[in-house]
Order: C-alpha cells, then structure tokens, then sequence
C-alpha cells in the first residue's frame, strides 16, 4: 500500500480524480467528510444511546455521541503528529502532492466521529439481540431462503458493518449515502472483510467484518481506490486494513479506558482511592505533584489523571505507529498499536476493574436485559409484517405495521435479506428513548 492511494479524496460518483494542490485551503475534503457526518441525522441520533452507564436524567453521563465527540478529538491529535512524522520521512507527499499533517488528523478525526454510528440502541447488547433473534429465536426461519454468507451477516450483526452501511447506502436525493471520501471510509472499516470465514487468521482486521453482502460492492470499489492489499482466504477473501484505522482504534481504545473508568469513578461505582492508584500507575512520570496536591475534590483529581493518561497513550500510539509503520503499509502488522504498549498491563488492570464494577453492575445488565427484549419485540413484529408483505399475505395488522415505517424504509426489494437487513437497519437506528417509546406503542401501552 502507498500514502498516495491510501490519502484518496475521492467521492461516490466522481468521474474526474481529486487532486491535493487544487483543495480549497479553508474547507478541505476531509473536513467536509466531518461536517456531512455530525449533521446527520444518524449521528444526532447518538446522543441518546447508551456508551456503558445507562443514561441519567439527573446527572451526566457519557452517551455514544459524547463518547465519538471525545475519541474524535483523540484521533484527531493522532492523525496530526503521525501525518507530520509521515511527511518527514516522505516529503514528496507535501512537496508533490500538497499534503499536510493536517489533511491526516482530518481524515482520522472524521472516522472516528462516525466510528459507533452503526451501533443499535443499548449498547452492545443492541448488537447481541439482534444477532440472537437470527441464530436462536424466531429469525431462524429465514436461514433456508438466505445464502450463507448473507444468514451470517445477520446472525453475528455488526455494528461496524451497519456504520458503513449507514455512510455510503445510496436512495432517492442521497446517491451514494453521505459520499465521504474513500480515505475517510477506507480508515472507518475496522474490519475489512465479509462475515464469512470468521476468524480466518490472528490479523487484527480479521477478527470481526465490517461490510454486509449489501455493500459488498461499494466496499471493493473504495477497497480497489485505496489499493488496500487483497487477502485470500479458504471461504473468502479480505483485506489489510487502511493504515489510519490503526489511529481510529486506538483513540478508541484510549477514551473506552481511560474514560470509562473516569465515569465509574464519578458516579460510584469505583471507590476514588482505588482507582487513583491505577491511573497513577499509568502516568507516574509526568504528574506535577504540586498541582495534584493542591486539588480538592474526586472530579478534579480524576480530571487531572485522565487528561495526562490521554496524553501519555497519544504519544505511545505515535511512536508505536510510526516504528511499524512499514509492516502497516505492508499489512503484516497484525495487532492494535496499544496491545504493544509499555502500557499494556496497567491498561489491562483498568479496564479489568471496570468490567467488574461498572460492565457487570446491577444497573448496567438490567438495562441490557430491558435492551434485549425490546429488541427481539421489535424484530417479531416487524419482521413478519416485512415477510407477510413480500410473499403478499398481509394481514390487517401488518397493514397497520407497514404504515409506522417512514417513506425512506425500503421493504419493497426483490431480495428478501435486503429487506431484512433494512429492518435491522431502520431498528438499529432508533436512539433508546425511541426504541422503548416504540416497543410501548407495539404493546398497546400508549395510546
């Protein structure tokens, strides 16, 4: 792979190449990839959906468009001192092409943005249910009229795959969904390749998918732009993942650790002392102990840590991306940067600590377990009011479903797992205050 493909500003649609030079200074390419994600209404979207910690109404807490905002800005500062390293040591990407570090903070900061877009209500137990209701409940049903490739795709539904959905699905007045760069949808897939074969190496980029059979062809036409390398498999085939996705992932995995944590903390669930040992493990080297000292209560302590924990990681990530940076262009580097890390063991006791405190709290599973069955109601019927009114047998009922769908819900394709994953689609969509107010309604419980 070469930075010059790989910093592509194509668009979905384009017929003449973009060129770097001729960039508008004040509104670059990449920035409008930034714009035309958290103006969309599936971004809007995120501020009601849970990060971890249900949603309060009387104290603040982290939702998925908070948390995206924050690793947005992480990834941002990442693209930038790793786009200055990358130009020093090719300086014809700058002096040839018109480059700037710039141009690589823009394109790391709009995929992280959109990085959890895809994701359903409740957080990854959306995900779960969803998969659930194909591999052990009533959507078994559609596993002999699907191939299987397209009954995986539904079975193990991810939210990464739905992200790229979301940003490049094509319908009337939006050709070609939201038409970002391919630099910036190239470092969103985390997972460049199909749901099937699962697993086919230990490449960090195989471990999960991150395109439906639906987009499969947009994925190779962004894929082939890039020149992403092409990886066979058994059953299949995927492909290294854009270089930048490394940076995405790990602004990610900083704000998911470290900020976690900090809520935990704040709301209770982590005793202060006891998590401030932790945190102090992880910055140790940079603490200024007079200005610690002179702190007087947990929020600001806590803040103090965490913004020096960010910054510490930024820079470990940096150095680690750019001392591998030739085996990343060459696809055989085969772990996330932060998995390499000095840092890894203290990293690993947080995160540890806010599994056991703050994934597994009471508060935490019943929202999961109120997740799930709000959910599989919805899948049931409107599933079955989809597949009625495919095969032409609509009930009265059904009727009275299909017209609750909004005008942009495509349930009239003549593939049956198109329609199905736009059921997914449209669900997945739907913020956690909608998705109960919805599952009430379907109940006769608001009327």
């Amino acid at each position: 792979m070469n930075w010059e493909q790989l910093l592509s500003l194509k668009r979905y649609g384009d017929t003449n190449k973009r060129l770097r030079k001729e960039q508008d200074e004040t509104r670059l390419g990449f920035e409008v990839d930034y714009d035309r994600i958290i103006f969309s209404s599936e971004f809007r979207s995120l501020q009601d959906k849970t990060q971890v910690i249900p949603l309060s109404k009387t104290d603040f807490v982290h939702t998925r468009l908070t948390h995206s905002l924050e690793v947005s800005v992480v990834g941002r500062s990442l693209g930038r001192k790793v786009g200055q390293k990358i130009l020093e040591k090719h300086p014809h990407l700058r002096d040839t092409h018109g480059y700037q570090a710039n141009d690589f903070g823009a394109i790391v900061a709009a995929a992280a943005l959109a990085h959890d877009i895809g994701n359903p209500p409740f957080g990854h137990s959306g995900e779960k249910a969803i998969g659930d209701f194909f591999k052990t409940g009533e959507g078994q049903r559609f596993q002999s009229q699907l191939t299987e490739k397209e009954y995986q795709d539904l079975c193990d539904f991810e939210g990464n795959a739905n992200g790229f959905k979301i940003l490049t699905e094509s319908r009337a007045g939006r050709e070609g969904g939201l038409r970002l760069s391919y630099a910036t949808l190239g470092a969103f897939t985390k997972y460049p390749k199909e749901s099937l074969p699962k697993k086919p190496t230990s490449y960090v980029g195989d471990k999960k998918y991150g395109y439906f059979q639906s987009e499969r062809e947009a994925f190779l036409e962004v894929a082939e732009e890039l020149g992403l390398t092409k990886k066979n498999y058994d059953n299949g085939f995927g492909f290294s993942r854009h270089p930048l996705t490394f940076l995405v992932e790990a602004a990610d995995d900083i704000c998911y650790t470290i900020i976690d944590f900090e809520d935990g903390i704040n709301h209770g669930y982590i005793q202060e002392d006891y998590a401030l040992e932790y945190l102090i493990k992880l910055v140790k080297g940079t603490i200024n102990n007079q200005k610690y000292n002179s702190l007087k209560n947990t929020q600001d302590r806590i803040s103090y840590l965490r913004a020096l924990a960010v910054n510490t990681l930024i820079e470990e990530a940096v150095n680690i991306f750019i001392d591998n940076e030739e085996e990343i262009l060459q696809g055989t580097f085969s772990k996330s940067l932060l998995s390499v890390s000095q840092y890894k063991a203290q990293m690993e006791d947080i995160i540890n600590i806010s599994v056991h405190n703050i994934y597994q709290s009471d508060n935490v599973i019943n929202k999961e377990i109120a997740g799930f069955r709000i959910i599989n109601q919805l899948l049931s019927i409107f599933t079955k009011a989809m597949e009625n009114h495919y095969y032409d047998r609509k009930s009265s009922y059904d009727k009275l479903i299909m017209k609750v769908f909004p005008e942009t819900l495509d349930l009239n394709h003549k593939s049956l797992y198109t329609n199905i994953l736009n059921i997914t689609n449209y669900i997945s969509k739907q913020s956690d205050s909608r998705a109960l107010l919805m599952y009430n309604k379907l109940l006769g419980q608001v009327l």
